[in-house]
């Protein structure tokens, strides 16, 4: 792992710097999804520090699920599941409070080129390709909501119509087990907007009816935006729900 230069680390405490260089050895792939990392005693000798320290490290990491710890069995880097999909970044539930796992089709695929502002909240290159994609989700038989997902290109090289379609579980199980993309956190932000033809056609509505617009940005390690998203969520019978952090 590359270890990080001393006037990168000014204001920061030894277990932040410790953290840092952990989620560099995660970012560079040295550790993968579902492994094990090494043992407390390895990890603190090579990063010259105590089990104490290592361990406050360690400890943020899991409270922000990046890792996981098993009992008896050791730390292991964090893997998306369907239910940690639905836990954790679906953020949608019935008014009655009831949340389920969507169903989702795709019903559009593209490459192309990003726009400004596409680009500037993914961090890449003016007029960078990019991959767009549109879902459609499903919760009981009704649509409920549209997303129109862009990627980068350069992080999703080989990104196909058919590993979306068949993909055995969520979108980001497949950038995790494809890409080696592991989303660890998102930032949305919600605002009204009148639904237009595409969307009303897609959702079973009439044009201009009123919906909630999400803007998100998924990122990996180190702060690293690998996704941005936009969703419209019919609210007459669903509500947006965010889990607050603990």
């Amino acid at each position: 792992m590359r270890e990080y230069a001393p006037s990168s680390s000014v204001g920061l405490t030894l277990y932040k710097l410790v953290k840092r260089q952990m989620l560099a050895g995660l970012s560079a792939g040295e550790w993968k999804p579902g492994e094990v990392i090494p043992a407390e005693k390895q990890l603190s000798q090579r990063f010259d520090v105590s089990i104490g320290t290592l361990r406050k490290a360690i400890d943020e990491l899991v409270a922000e699920n990046i890792l996981i710890r098993h009992q008896g069995r050791g730390t292991f880097v964090a893997m998306h599941s369907r239910e940690q999909h639905l836990f954790h970044f679906f953020n949608v539930v019935r008014h009655d409070g009831l949340k389920a796992p969507p169903d989702v089709a795709l019903v559009q695929f593209a490459k192309t080129r990003a726009d400004k502002k596409t680009c500037e909240k993914l961090g890449i290159a003016s007029s960078a390709k990019v991959f767009k994609l549109t879902n459609v989700l499903r919760l009981n038989n009704a649509p409920v909501q549209v997303d129109e997902i862009t990627v980068p290109e350069a992080l999703f090289a080989g990104l196909s119509e058919s590993q979306l379609r068949n993909r055995p579980s969520t979108l980001y199980s497949l950038y995790q087990e494809a890409f080696g993309l592991n989303v660890i956190r998102i930032d949305e932000r919600v605002r009204a907007t009148p639904a237009d033809e595409e969307q009303a056609r897609l959702l079973g509505i009439a044009p201009g009816t009123a919906l909630l617009q999400i803007h998100r940005i998924a990122f990996s390690y180190n702060n690293q935006p690998i996704e941005c998203r936009v969703s419209y969520l019919d609210t007459r019978h669903y509500e947006y729900c965010p889990r607050v952090a603990q």
